[in-house]
């Protein structure tokens, strides 16, 4: 059983920054590709970032160079950085992971940029 926590959201003025965390607890943390999506009024949720187990991530190609997802497996923990906020990327941000073939999902947290 895993269980997922964010923290960290906010509002911001466009240009801002926000840091985003998610903990997670249960067995098997450092095994796990561990993903940020983002879910915006009247959209699909969508993969923002994506960090695996070696460390190598990847991005959606509207926050390339402006987002950073990092992991500290002793403290099970995954961070998202988020730099040079824009308007579009107000949404509510999850922390989803899977184990044992069944997806996992935190309860979101609320990221606001004003314009």
């Amino acid at each position: 059983q895993v269980q997922l926590v964010e923290s960290g959201g906010g509002l911001v003025q466009a240009g801002g920054s926000l840091r985003l965390s998610c903990v997670a607890s249960g067995s098997g943390f450092s095994i796990n590709d561990m993903d940020w999506f983002r879910q915006a009024p009247g959209k699909q949720r969508e993969l923002v970032a994506r960090i695996t187990s070696i460390h190598s991530t990847n991005y959606a190609d509207s926050v390339k160079g402006r987002f950073t997802i990092s992991r500290d497996n002793a403290k099970n923990t995954v961070t998202l950085q988020m730099n040079s906020l824009k308007p579009g990327d107000t949404a509510v941000y999850y922390c989803h992971t899977v184990m044992a073939f069944r997806n996992y999902w935190g309860q979101g947290t609320q990221v606001t940029v004003s314009s």
